[in-house]
């Protein structure tokens, strides 16, 4: 069994434990399937007051996050994991980043070594960006205090996967994104709530009919709330009809 591991660098290892220790991606972690580690970048500075940023050059508001101690995490993860360079993908997050979806889920599912670096104050040295990072991710255009939330965004994300990591072998072919749709409409007993009544087709037993419906609901619904997954879906599919 192939078990991904996942390297966290943050200056606030605490933030992790209640999402890493709860739901899916514990059980993941306790059927062997992803091995996660949330490494302090403080205990890799050589600073004796375990400063891990410094004032820009060329002047400027706030603190910028130092290459050194960054380099220095990563090559010592590397080391310890025993980890091939190909084998070992590095992420910054960062908002500049390329968006993060669930096709780069889907991509970043398939490495073997994930580090993913969490940025923080005014920004993150670019020598960073430049020479070790393989990839920057953001998960959003807004602005967070760090990478730490994102880091655990993509993690839950990647985790659920994973082979083997969820319960239902079918439940991923029904998820939001999938095939570029939303996910059509659920509903569960009672049939009649205070008069609000589930779809008739739902209650039917045919199976086609339930599955045509719900293939109309999703395209509705993501035309309705999402048209620009529809226009990604066509530009793809023109990507690969011209090769």
């Amino acid at each position: 069994m192939n078990t991904m591991r996942i390297d966290i660098i943050t200056i606030f290892p605490g933030m992790f434990g209640p999402v890493l220790n709860e739901s899916i991606i514990k059980r993941a972690q306790e059927k062997g399937r992803v091995r996660i580690f949330v490494h302090d970048l403080r205990d890799y500075t050589l600073d004796k007051h375990r400063k891990v940023d410094d004032r820009p050059f060329g002047g400027g508001s706030g603190m910028v996050m130092s290459a050194e101690p960054i380099f220095r995490a990563v090559e010592a993860i590397r080391r310890k994991a025993k980890s091939r360079k190909p084998q070992v993908k590095v992420i910054l997050l960062a908002p500049q980043g390329e968006k993060f979806t669930q096709a780069r889920a889907k991509m970043l599912a398939r490495v073997k070594h994930l580090v993913l670096i969490c940025g923080h104050y005014e920004g993150v040295d670019d020598r960073v960006r430049e020479h070790l990072a393989d990839a920057e991710l953001s998960i959003g255009d807004y602005v967070l205090t760090g990478g730490e939330l994102p880091a655990m965004v993509v993690v839950d994300a990647l985790v659920r996967l994973i082979p083997g990591v969820l319960g239902d072998k079918n439940s991923l072919n029904f998820e939001s994104f999938e095939g570029n749709l939303l996910e059509y409409p659920h509903y569960t007993r009672p049939a009649d709530f205070k008069g609000f009544c589930v779809p008739a087709v739902l209650l039917s037993g045919d199976h086609k009919k339930i599955e045509a419906w719900r293939k109309k609901e999703a395209l509705a619904r993501t035309r309705k709330r999402r048209p620009d997954l529809l226009e990604g879906g066509r530009s793809q599919k023109r990507r690969t009809d011209n090769g």
